[in-house]
């Protein structure tokens, strides 16, 4: 360790603060909710094992450390050294040598910063019991669903299946977006199937660390954060695996420069990723029937996941009432009220998914990425696209970035991508024409 480490410790029920006056403390106050909105716990028909409940406040610990601690303050301005110590009730478990290896392994791919993590006993742990009867239904299926065009086109496909055990949608809101999940939550179930959909709504939104400085704008551990508390639900409604819907392009990600190689793009559902969380879950839970977390869309393009939400029934206006961007505008200090900027790659993504499976694309976004006049910043990403189209990718390209886990066939995922990249190649056509009608 250096002095450039940041030292962050979660505060366990009874005080067990490491030595040395190094350390932050973190906790359920780090959080802007009340902890019983956090954990979802009065909605879960069931008991949730230690193991779980161990994980999902790792994942905690971890995504407020992301927050907090800010790429500008190191010397390359990304690659952090961070020390995270957690109280555990399955202590022994937790500090073994292979559970360390995947924790660390899963943090380092997804942000690309250095982790230790010390694990501590957790004393004097109270947990609010399930509120509901035990007798109401339990789930068969769990799947994430963030209102997005992917989570959205996956729990319609299920919606409809010929399953007459309910289908369990676990939704972490989003500040100032809860009204479109909603909305694209209600798509679901105007599909009117005969199956039972239930929600489960959850919410992290981290509080300001008493510096009133602007927390990180990263947020690499978010989808590890969400994955842990599906996990956790899906323990708690006797359910085996947790869908996390994400096309296969924006899956593997591949860099559109080598300045966005590797953590620099999310990799929260790669499926190296992945793979290092259903090993985590394995070693923690010490038993091979342990909840295992799988992407149902990792062979289907952007496109290719919109004509399935078109053959669920859901209508283009459905679709075109999601969330694809990355940095929405409502999000920002006296953005729009607009969902989508448009210009981001994740927005492109979704133009071109949309394109191929209704024919036109009638999402009302905040700007035009090809358009004249756009700030030379909000246009990096239109620009990276172009050239990535218009050069060479080959499947060296794609193992190089994220190596992909050794039971993947690595043929198949670089078919995704070329299909993928044909589906993008339509955007060059219509900013061409665009472009030839300012001219004429």
């Amino acid at each position: 360790m250096t002095d450039s480490d940041d030292f962050l410790w979660w505060r366990g029920p009874r005080s067990d603060r490491p030595r040395g006056d190094r350390w932050t403390e973190i906790g359920e106050e780090s959080f802007q909710e009340k902890e019983r909105r956090i954990t979802g716990r009065h909605y879960l028909p069931g008991s949730v094992p230690d193991w779980a409940e161990d994980l999902f406040r790792v994942a905690r610990a971890a995504f407020i450390a992301d927050k907090y601690v800010r790429r500008t303050g190191v010397r390359d301005r990304w690659t952090r050294r961070i020390s995270l110590a957690v109280p555990v009730t399955e202590h022994e478990r937790w500090a073994s040598a292979a559970v360390r290896t995947h924790l660390t392994a899963l943090l380092q791919v997804l942000t690309g910063d250095l982790w230790n993590v010390d694990f501590r006993p957790l004393t004097g742990h109270y947990v609010e019991e399930a509120m509901i009867s035990p007798d109401d239904p339990r789930a068969a299926e769990v799947a994430l669903f963030s209102g997005g065009l992917d989570s959205l086109s996956w729990a319609a496909t299920r919606a409809r299946a010929a399953d007459s055990r309910p289908l369990l949608l676990v939704m972490f809101r989003e500040i100032g977006l809860l009204r479109l999940q909603q909305r694209v939550y209600k798509a679901v179930e105007r599909l009117g199937g005969a199956r039972p959909v239930l929600l489960l709504p959850m919410s992290q939104t981290p509080a300001g660390d008493g510096s009133r400085l602007r927390l990180e704008t990263s947020s690499r551990t978010r989808g590890l954060l969400y994955a842990t508390g599906a996990i956790r639900a899906a323990t708690a409604h006797g359910v085996s695996t947790v869908h996390i819907p994400e096309n296969g392009q924006l899956a593997l990600n591949p860099p559109l420069t080598a300045a966005r190689s590797a953590a620099c793009s999310t990799r929260s559902v790669h499926p190296r990723t992945l793979r290092s969380l259903n090993a985590l879950v394995t070693a923690v839970s010490d038993t091979e029937s342990a909840v295992q977390v799988v992407n149902p869309l990792a062979q289907l393009t952007k496109g290719e996941v919109c004509k399935a939400g078109r053959d669920a029934g859901l209508t283009p206006s459905d679709l075109e009432s999601t969330l694809s961007c990355g940095k929405p505008p409502t999000r920002r200090s006296g953005g729009p009220p607009i969902a989508n900027c448009g210009v981001c790659f994740p927005c492109l993504v979704r133009r071109s998914g949309l394109l191929h499976a209704n024919g036109i694309d009638g999402t009302r976004y905040e700007a035009l990425p090809w358009a004249d006049g756009l700030p030379l910043d909000r246009g990096a990403d239109w620009r990276a696209l172009q050239r990535w189209l218009l050069g060479r990718y080959t499947i060296t390209d794609l193992l190089t970035d994220t190596p992909l886990p050794p039971d993947m066939d690595p043929m198949a995922a670089f078919e995704v991508i070329k299909r993928g990249r044909k589906g993008l190649a339509r955007l060059l056509q219509i900013a061409g024409a665009a472009e030839a009608a300012d001219a004429a």
